[in-house]
């Protein structure tokens, strides 16, 4: 039995009042930076460090650890051998709400054995609201069992927020069931991008080659790689020792420049067999930056050839040096896209020198999540262990893991500047699986669903509190995941800077000036995701590439059945109101309601009588219109539409195609349905092709006399329309164009097309001799 599918109601967004910038305490009227969130406070335990620890043998030495007991919640310190001075310096954050003791009780102990302990109160525990200093720990005495000093202890014990420095590196309560090899995977995050450029490398010509074989031409090119990226030019047209090519290889290459580009010459001596002629290495770090398209000074490197022996000489060098001649540059005029260009977060150039002031600021609120499924069980149960990611320019974040909820509380803030507003911050929600450490290794984080806000459809200073469906899809279809609840903020410094930027290119000056080809952008857009998901992965905690690619729509660029219908009803919304006002003006033209026609032809003898307000009139009515809608604008941020999306239309089958490996992993007899389906799609575009080049190539038949007659016709009319446009006044010309369209329909031949529209039909087109 399938579950019952989700109201259409339960795909929208949701206006909420949360509780934003609460206060720590009643009649405490100093407020945290935190007023996108609702407050949490929490209790805090620093553990600094013990001395002159006695153990309960009597010996010089013991193995302390600290364990702090508070209510039904026990937490340990890691534990050092042999050590009377330790020093851990870890921090427990305990949450207010699920505090069910007035006490809280540390204990110092030697393994099993109790050293001695401190107990708190905690009606006296102090209370801090950033931007305060942090509270400053205090040597505490140990009380031991029996009479006798046993040590001292380092604690600074106080209550808190969210918005304290110790939040993030902060062991969690509600962790206490993950080990200690999982912890790192559960803390919140920040981390910034790698920074990106393009490396062009213009391989200008190679001299002096050795070829092993002289008695032939050699067929030279030019192999570059860089990491993973590798690029070949073309074969040398000249076939010689001396071979040129002048051609430009692309590549993504990331600070700090680690890795080097290699160049190898090879000669194709039969096919699939190639000789290296020779090789050389360039340091990215000695390569010229530039931020235009003015260009760099050239170089010659080396080649290097070994000759492997047999014996005591393993290599020996070639006396006969060869050179390869390049133009190498690091390109920091272009903006190096690593994401979607539909979603872009950040259009500024690589060189931080173009970089424009900032406009505003961007303030997240990540508050909370509602009605989570289970993404995997856990003895026996449903759980879900979710965190979120948000990605906006160079900065990612990542807030903590709430371990076993399905209504989790983050209610963390970040903030952004921003330099564009026509960017997109996408917001992702993912499900934990690397919570047990080593024996996690290999697991993949779920996604849960994922939110985009474009912040030029945001007004400036409000805050936007939302409940936004976490919607995603599965190969048996869409499914609600449930909601994530975000507060957004937009502040702008300067509306006049603001509006400014309207008029500016979107991309940096060097995309149109130097433009790469699509094809280029598609390739370098992919290297690039590849580098920021490499990057991102060996951080701690890790943003694993999953997490990295689904945020940056990776797969968008996949053919998929649903996307196209999407595309081509987006299409036909686009041209509906056009076909409105055509039926509308035919209408007018049939007289279907004589009002309006006659004050349409008024309308129309005013404006060819007065030609000077034609602009003027649209201009004002182009204003009425807009000022009318006002009423109507959207006061919610834009969110994922299901229907937009045809999600909801499409069947089964399409899923699973859109969903499918490629290549594809899929049955032959299915492969083969899909196919089938494929080409009697393309058979309809390609008729809807030719119908259009149809009609373009009966306009070229006009003058190009492939029909005699039509086209004798055509220039016999243009030579009349010249005399009669000479000697009559245009004006008079365009007001009897106008009542002739406008004429009654007892003056027209009802039903038939007109003499221009049947003259045009018969004007020949190249469709006869296709085969």
């Amino acid at each position: 039995m399938q579950p019952p599918q989700p109201r259409p109601e339960d795909y929208l967004l949701k206006e909420t009042t949360p509780c934003l910038g609460g206060f720590m305490a009643a009649g405490d009227k100093r407020t945290s930076t935190y007023d996108l969130v609702e407050q949490m406070p929490y209790l805090y335990v620093r553990a600094v460090k013990a001395k002159d620890l006695r153990a309960k043998d009597g010996s010089g030495s013991c193995d302390p650890s600290v364990e702090i007991k508070l209510g039904n919640y026990r937490c340990t310190t890691r534990q050092f051998e042999k050590n009377t001075n330790p020093e851990w310096n870890q921090v427990f954050a305990f949450p207010k709400e699920c505090i069910q003791s007035s006490y809280i009780e540390i204990t110092v102990k030697d393994k099993d054995d109790i050293i001695g302990r401190v107990i708190f109160d905690l009606n006296e525990v102090p209370k801090r609201v950033p931007p305060d200093s942090p509270l400053a720990p205090e040597w505490y005495r140990l009380e031991g069992r029996k009479e006798g000093r046993v040590g001292e202890l380092m604690l600074a014990v106080w209550m808190g927020s969210q918005a304290d420095e110790a939040f993030p590196e902060a062991w969690h309560a509600d962790a206490a069931t993950v080990p200690s090899d999982g912890l790192a995977s559960i803390r919140s995050k920040v981390y910034l991008t790698p920074k990106l450029w393009y490396l062009r490398v213009n391989v200008i010509e190679a001299q002096d080659l050795v070829p092993s074989d002289k008695c032939r031409y050699p067929e030279v090119y030019v192999k570059a790689t860089l990491g993973n990226q590798s690029l070949r030019t073309r074969i040398s047209a000249s076939k010689s020792v001396n071979p040129m090519w002048n051609e430009d290889l692309m590549f993504v290459a990331a600070e700090p420049f680690e890795e080097h580009l290699i160049l190898s010459v090879e000669d194709r001596i039969a096919p699939n067999k190639d000789e290296v002629l020779g090789k050389a290495c360039v340091p990215l770090q000695n390569v010229d930056r530039r931020p235009d398209h003015r260009p760099v000074h050239s170089r010659w490197c080396n080649l290097e050839k070994h000759i492997a022996g047999d014996g005591e000489q393993k290599k020996k060098d070639v006396k006969f040096s060869s050179r390869i001649h390049l133009r190498i540059s690091l390109d920091g005029g272009y903006h190096v896209l690593d994401e979607s260009a539909h979603y872009s977060s950040d259009l500024r150039a690589t060189e931080k020198q173009l970089w424009k002031p900032s406009i505003g600021v961007l303030e997240l609120g990540i508050l909370n999540a509602q009605g989570l499924l289970a993404m995997k069980t856990k003895d026996g149960n449903g759980t879900t262990d979710s965190y979120c990611v948000a990605k906006y320019g160079h900065k990612w974040v990542r807030t903590r893991t709430i371990i076993d909820s399905f209504s989790p509380k983050w209610n963390e803030q970040y903030t952004w500047d921003v330099y564009d507003p026509c960017t997109v911050i996408t917001v992702g929600v993912f499900d934990n699986c690397h919570l047990q450490g080593e024996k996690s290794k290999g697991n993949k984080d779920s996604r849960i669903g994922k939110v985009r806000i474009r912040l030029s459809t945001l007004e400036s200073g409000r805050v936007y509190t939302h409940s936004y469906p976490l919607i995603i899809l599965l190969p048996t279809g869409v499914k609600k995941m449930g909601e994530v609840q975000l507060a957004v903020r937009f502040t702008c410094y300067s509306l006049v800077n603001m509006m400014q930027l309207y008029s500016q290119p979107l991309l940096p000056k060097m995309h149109y000036v130097y433009p790469l080809s699509v094809t280029q952008l598609d390739v370098l857009r992919l290297q690039a995701t590849h580098m920021v998901s490499t990057k991102l992965s060996r951080a701690e905690p890790p943003l694993r590439k999953e997490v990295v690619e689904y945020m940056l729509d990776v797969d968008s660029h996949m053919w998929s059945m649903r996307k196209s219908k999407a595309n081509f009803f987006r299409i036909m919304k686009v041209l509906t109101p056009l076909v409105g006002a055509a039926q509308w003006f035919d209408k007018i033209c049939e007289w279907k309601n004589p009002l309006t026609t006659v004050l349409i032809h008024l309308l129309f003898i005013i404006l060819v009588t007065f030609p000077e307000l034609i602009l003027p009139t649209v201009s004002l009515y182009m204003f009425l219109i807009g000022v009318w809608f006002y009423r109507w604008r959207p006061r919610q941020p834009p969110h994922m539409d299901t229907r937009l999306s045809h999600a909801e239309t499409s069947n089964p089958d399409e899923f699973d195609e859109e969903f499918d490996t490629f290549p594809t992993s899929r049955a032959h007899d299915v492969v083969r349905m899909r196919y089938d389906r494929l080409r009697s799609i393309a058979g309809r575009v390609q008729t809807v092709v030719g119908d259009l080049a149809t009609q373009g190539e009966r306009l070229q038949s006009l003058l190009n006399w492939r029909d005699p007659r039509a086209t004798a016709i055509f220039v016999t009319f243009c030579l009349i329309a010249a005399v009669v446009l000479y000697l009559v006044p245009f004006r008079m010309v365009v007001l009897i164009a106008g009542l002739h369209v406008l004429r009654h329909p007892r003056f027209r031949r009802h039903g038939l097309p007109s003499a221009p529209l049947n003259f045009f039909r018969r004007l020949p087109a190249k469709t006869d001799s296709l085969l």
